[in-house]
């Protein structure tokens, strides 16, 4: 295995790979993780998990979850599911515009207490990824 397998394998993971047939017909995208962002969401409260994992099914059937709203300063196809839960605040960020999958690029618990915006370290690292994912997508196609 070259480096540059290693490092893509220590990036990325999949929960749910599968996709629903019928009758040989596709009706949905795969569900894809970063793997700090599936090790992160796992994190989450399990009734979290559930309200997000629906959300992203949703996506994946090319919906948008009314809990979902596209991602400023990412282009189209980056959305954030922002999900108030008990007093706190999950996101989820997805990216839809890579590959035939819908990869979840990060998960984190809003810990601001001022304010919607997302904070800056937060963006640079979702913004890191989606880079990361193309660059393993254009290696890929090569």
């Amino acid at each position: 295995m070259t480096p540059m397998e290693h490092d893509t394998d220590e990036f990325l993971t999949s929960l749910s790979d599968t996709t629903t047939l019928k009758h040989g017909t596709r009706l949905s995208r795969p569900i894809q993780w970063i793997k700090a962002a599936l090790k992160e969401f796992r994190t989450f409260p399990r009734e979290a998990q559930l309200i997000c994992l629906r959300a992203l099914t949703i996506a994946g059937e090319g919906d948008k979850a009314d809990i979902a709203k596209p991602m400023k300063g990412f282009g189209p196809g980056v959305f954030e599911v922002a999900l108030p839960h008990r007093g706190d605040a999950f996101r989820v960020v997805y990216a839809l515009q890579i590959d035939e999958a819908l990869w979840v690029v990060h998960a984190f618990q809003k810990k601001s207490t001022r304010g919607i915006k997302t904070p800056k370290h937060q963006i640079d690292l979702i913004a890191a990824r989606i880079k990361r994912l193309k660059q393993i997508a254009k290696e890929t196609r090569e």
